[in-house]
């Protein structure tokens, strides 16, 4: 039998998982903190949030190397050298982020140096720069406030043969000197560690109308001999060390993992030293021992021009007389017209499914939700995945309550969360305390999902009440975060998340499911299936749309998936705030792709995600981006939003981003992002327009006449 020659003008297959196709996450997560950075450079952000976007950059770039930076140490300690997504080992990556990171922040202190010292001079504050600029009524005030109140505080630590080298927790802002014995020339290294216990800014009184503000390290740094009677200063200069806060814990070895963490608590302010800041000016001799003795390398010391840690900018940010610098297009979340406070939760949700977008809309409801579950008679049972929680939180006293009151009260505690770990270990000894079933997460994932589930007993036999959301039951961030969750008591809803509860408690793993998508199991399968019917649409000529808007986008998998599908025509709308390794604009792979980052007032969190399904369009929320460790290695939960109006309100949040041309930064051909310029377009800032319409939804007379959601933009996508 002849075999069918092959075409040699037939083209060649594309490999969609060809590394040069795909961004190194770790240089993307840089990109997306200089967008914060380029928000505290545009001449249209109020000076205070200048200073609030610089502060911000800077806790990023902190956790950045506790977890990221650490990662790829721990990685290149341990000999591993398989290549990333872009195809580059541990040693490539950590090369490149070290190069980009100390351009990085030589760019921020232009900004802070260049920008907005001067600006602050503008507006009658002055950061004072140098502590012998001081006039002697102003020194004399700087010096009663250290006698009085900082001396007391502090704790001076030579190092000699009997003293070694002092233990420098991470992150913590010390002082190291140089000083010299008054009988001899011999030189030993001191240092201090400024107190966290005390405000870092001190604003100095004084009568010219002109707001002066000194830092706590130059107080000390004045009277640090103060410290040091018998010796002579040689120099003093502050310093500040990261170190590795990665927690490795062994879930298998593990026989209490509550234990386990607490013991890793205390491990993580000691962590390897993988940053070591100081400021421009440095004494090179105290620099050679700080470098010895934290064995840090020379490519791990960052000088700056300027004061360490700008973290202290949000401290400035609150302070009082300042709010006509600050931004005023929104402050205050509105009511929820659909969920009035003069009537019953529980009736309110039973006329329909309710979707809420905060922090335009307000996070109260959900706290009502649990609060109102945990006095009602009627309820027999309150379930709860708490990730995150706030401070002082209102959902854990409401839970405490509810078994008071005789209630079931299962409540999973991720007790994994990074950062979060101690503050949750504390609130699942509460709820044990109070009688709350508490489970500390499931061995090896992580639960991620948003969920509560309300057993109640009415007339017509129980019903289940369901909350879902794309982000965490903290009543704090709620005010912060751009999120959507949604309440219903459809009885498909109902039984899904008991099966979800069943599946978290115990060993139970449903065969079929309702409505909601779980990872690990079915959600990544779930994502690519959806994605394919759309090429499979665009091949049949049919429509074919795909908008999805998350935080971040690295599983290779969907990202060849997405490649695929637009290499056949589907049209593809990425909205990610952050980390984006795909690459729009390569010939024949994305060039039906777009991206767009949008950074603002609020830190953009909500994940949601649109199929256009040939017509027949559908819409999920969920709790998972689309990344290896939310798809493969956490619990987490996609749920559909059938509703009409909903939906309406979903796309409007969509479109609404898609066409903003203030906020918005759009990746271009080499990867990089450019701000959305309007082109004589009315300005758009979709974070202000959200806020203006749950104003206006919220009046009285919007919530007597009219529950159902009317967006200003309209669309044609079949709602």
């Amino acid at each position: 039998m002849a075999t069918k020659k092959k075409n040699q003008n037939e083209p060649k297959p594309i490999n969609f998982y060809y590394d040069g196709y795909y961004m190194n996450r770790e240089l993307s997560w840089l990109q997306f903190n200089s967008r914060c950075l380029s928000e505290a450079k545009d001449k249209s952000t109020p000076l205070f949030e200048k200073l609030k976007f610089l502060s911000i950059t800077a806790s990023n770039l902190d956790e950045f190397f506790m977890v990221r930076v650490a990662s790829l140490k721990d990685m290149i300690n341990a000999g591993y050298k398989k290549p990333d997504i872009a195809g580059l080992s541990p040693k490539e990556q950590l090369e490149k982020v070290t190069e980009v990171v100390h351009d990085f922040e030589n760019e921020q202190y232009k900004v802070y140096n260049r920008l907005l010292l001067p600006e602050l001079g503008e507006n009658g504050v002055e950061v004072v720069r140098d502590y012998e600029s001081l006039n002697e009524e102003e020194a004399d005030y700087i010096d009663r406030y250290f006698d009085d109140f900082v001396y007391p505080v502090l704790t001076p630590m030579a190092v000699d043969s009997s003293r070694p080298f002092p233990l420098i927790r991470n992150k913590t802002l010390n002082i190291g000197a140089l000083v010299k014995g008054k009988d001899n020339d011999e030189m030993e290294f001191a240092m201090v560690q400024v107190p966290s216990v005390l405000p870092r800014i001190m604003e100095i009184p004084e009568d010219s109308g002109v707001r002066k503000i000194m830092l706590l390290e130059q107080i000390i740094q004045r009277n640090i001999r103060k410290l040091f009677l018998n010796y002579d200063i040689v120099c003093c200069y502050p310093f500040r060390v990261g170190r590795n806060a990665d927690l490795s814990i062994d879930e298998d070895e593990a026989e209490d993992l509550l234990k386990e963490i607490e013991k890793q608590l205390k491990r993580r302010q000691w962590g390897q030293a993988i940053r070591l800041e100081i400021e421009k000016g440095f004494d090179k001799r105290l620099l050679k021992i700080l470098v010895d003795e934290l064995k840090v390398e020379q490519s791990e010391v960052y000088t700056v021009d300027g004061p360490l840690d700008l973290t202290f900018l949000m401290k400035m940010y609150g302070m009082e007389g300042f709010e006509y610098l600050k931004e005023h297009g929104y402050n205050q979340p509105a009511p929820v017209p659909e969920l009035p406070l003069d009537r019953d939760i529980f009736e309110c949700i039973r006329e329909g499914d309710i979707l809420m977008h905060h922090p335009y809309e307000s996070f109260d409801p959900v706290v009502r939700f649990v609060e109102t579950a945990a006095s009602d008679p009627a309820v027999l049972a309150i379930k709860q995945t708490l990730y995150r929680v706030s401070g002082n939180s209102p959902i854990i006293a409401a839970l405490a309550k509810a078994a008071d009151n005789g209630k079931q009260v299962s409540v999973l505690v991720e007790l994994k969360a990074r950062f979060d770990e101690e503050n949750n270990i504390v609130w699942a000894k509460m709820l044990e305390k109070a009688g709350c079933h508490v489970i500390y997460g499931l061995k090896g994932l992580k639960t991620h999902s948003k969920i509560t589930l309300v057993v109640r007993k009415e007339e017509d036999g129980i019903r289940r009440y369901v909350h879902l959301a794309t982000g965490n039951y903290n009543d704090s961030t709620a005010k912060l975060y751009t999120d959507v969750g949604m309440f219903t008591c459809a009885e498909a809803y109902g039984e899904d998340a008991t099966a979800v509860f069943n599946m978290l408690s115990g060993y139970s793993e449903p065969v079929v499911w309702n409505k909601l998508t779980l990872a690990p199991l079915w959600l990544k399968d779930r994502i690519l299936d959806l994605i394919k019917r759309e090429a499979d649409h665009a091949r049949n000529g049919e429509p074919a749309h795909i908008v999805a808007k998350m935080n971040s986008i690295c599983h290779k998998d969907v990202i060849a998936a997405l490649y695929e599908a637009s290499s056949v025509g589907v049209k593809i709308d990425l909205i990610v705030r952050g980390i984006c390794c795909l690459r729009t604009g390569i010939p024949g792979v994305s060039e039906n792709i777009t991206v767009r980052s949008i950074v603002g007032n609020f830190l953009e969190h909500s994940r949601i995600f649109y199929f256009e399904n040939g017509g027949s369009p559908e819409y999920y929320a969920s709790s998972a981006d689309w990344m290896p460790r939310n798809l493969e290695r956490r619990v987490e939960i996609m749920f559909p939003v059938e509703n009409p109006a909903l939906r309406k309100k979903l796309w409007h949040i969509l479109d609404s981003e898609l066409n903003d041309n203030v906020k918005a930064h759009l990746m271009n051909k080499e990867g990089e992002y450019v701000k959305v310029k309007g082109r004589g377009a009315e300005p758009l800032n979709s974070q202000k327009l959200f806020g203006k319409e749950a104003t206006q939804h919220s009046k009285p007379k919007d919530i007597a006449e009219n529950r159902v959601f009317e967006p200003e933009y309209r669309d044609d996508h079949g709602l």
